[in-house]
């Protein structure tokens, strides 16, 4: 049912948006002129979801900042937590989404491809310094030769473990390939009581395609064919992923957090009942803040075939091509991800800032917990791919858990997904 209606509202967003391109080509531009010439405050409207009540309140700071620096605009902030691209795109097609918005890099191409974002190119200017931001993020959201829009933050995956755990179990220094991460989990996985109850297992996993891509990336697989359909269970593909199903289902050394009652790779090391796990950046406030007493560390992935590999998310801010008002959308957006905004945004450290300038002014670089992320930057594969990929995540996440758990093959499981898949796009085109 899930799969039906996110298709059904896909191909409904897509006709929508069809029928309205001419309308867009003749909605007039906003002068430059209009916040000088108006009267009372103008409000612009500003969605987003958020992580944890923190997250909330640190945003409202920097968005009142940003109203004591313009007084003559106000920001109406939303947060949309459940469903945030179903209620985005229900209201783009509505014509009444809000002026600013989140964007995924996962979601972009087709926001971008059906002309219902605005193209900044034409509001920066040299003293933005668009060439501080690191170019990986940037490209997410360019679109033939047009960017819009401008990465706020950007989190890697890295390795993080508990040390305790670690020198329990006589291990000196966290794992630097894959073949050491099995080996490692074996000795991690304990049974303190010795009555067939595993206690805490080596390695905590997270069975869903975003965690998986670049594991498919390691042996030359690759997630999309040339012909932009999915290509997940090709032989190359499948290799990295039997790494992951032969660990958990043959060696019983790493779970998923709905084994172990927990919510996430973060919960399960926080309460103890991983040593390690594969997060990103996020982890570290909400472990310092809910687990004060873990004693973590992080590394970089573990190479895979000899090769360095790592996820990177990024979420830009937007702007909706039929902002009332862009100029104030505009300057929303530029205080956000200028030095300012971005500075005050990414001092809590739930992710990185995407400026380098940011960056190296916080210190993350040089930090013992957040400098292996930082490094993931440079070889990471942005969770990104064509317009497809939502329809691809979801039938491969289903297919990837009954192979997890033992109900189909993993070649059989990943052509199935495949298939429908491509079934599903095919028909969407």
């Amino acid at each position: 049912m899930l799969g039906l209606r996110q298709t059904g509202l896909g191909c409904l967003f897509l006709i929508a948006i069809a029928l309205a391109s001419c309308r867009h080509q003749k909605t007039a531009s906003l002068s430059q002129n209009t916040l000088k010439q108006a009267k009372s405050p103008i409000t612009v409207t500003l969605s987003g979801w958020q992580s944890s009540p923190d997250e909330n309140q640190l945003l409202n700071r920097v968005l009142r900042g940003f109203e004591a620096k313009y007084p003559n605009i106000k920001i109406k902030y939303e947060v949309i937590n459940s469903e945030y691209m179903d209620v985005i795109k229900t209201r783009l097609i509505g014509d009444v989404a809000p002026d600013v918005f989140y964007l995924d890099a996962l979601e972009a191409p087709l926001l971008m491809k059906y002309s219902v974002l605005e193209p900044l190119d034409a509001y920066i200017t040299p003293e933005f310094k668009l060439a501080d931001f690191e170019p990986l993020m940037l490209n997410a959201f360019k679109h033939k030769g047009k960017l819009y829009g401008l990465p706020k933050d950007v989190s890697t995956l890295a390795l993080i473990y508990n040390k305790k755990a670690f020198a329990a179990a006589g291990i000196a220094q966290p794992p630097k390939t894959w073949d050491d991460l099995v080996s490692d989990s074996k000795k991690l996985t304990v049974d303190r009581n010795h009555d067939g109850k595993i206690d805490q297992y080596g390695f905590g996993i997270a069975p869903e395609l975003a965690r998986q891509v670049f594991v498919i990336k390691a042996f030359n697989g690759n997630l999309v064919g040339q012909n932009g359909y999915a290509s997940f269970a090709e032989a190359n593909s499948l290799k990295g992923l039997q790494f992951v199903i032969d660990q958990y289902r043959r060696d019983r050394t790493a779970v998923q957090p709905t084994d172990v009652g927990a919510t996430s790779g973060s919960d399960m090391i926080g309460q103890g009942k991983v040593a390690m796990t594969l997060e990103g950046t996020w982890a570290i406030p909400y472990l310092k803040e809910t687990f004060p007493t873990i004693d973590m560390a992080t590394a970089e992935v573990p190479t895979m075939n000899d090769k360095k590999g790592t996820m990177a998310f990024t979420v830009a801010y937007v702007m909706n091509r039929k902002a009332k008002h862009k100029e104030a959308a505009w300057k929303l957006i530029a205080y956000l991800t200028g030095a300012e905004g971005m500075k005050a945004w990414a001092k809590q450290g739930l992710a990185l800032p995407t400026r380098r300038s940011v960056l190296a002014g916080l210190g993350y670089d040089n930090n013992p917990l957040y400098a292996p992320f930082v490094r993931g930057t440079e070889y990471a594969t942005i969770w990104q791919a064509g317009e497809n990929l939502p329809t691809m995540r979801m039938n491969f996440n289903n297919q990837f858990i009954s192979a997890l758990l033992g109900e189909q093959p993993l070649p059989q499981a990943m052509k199935k997904a495949q298939e429908t898949a491509n079934r599903e796009i095919y028909l969407a085109n």
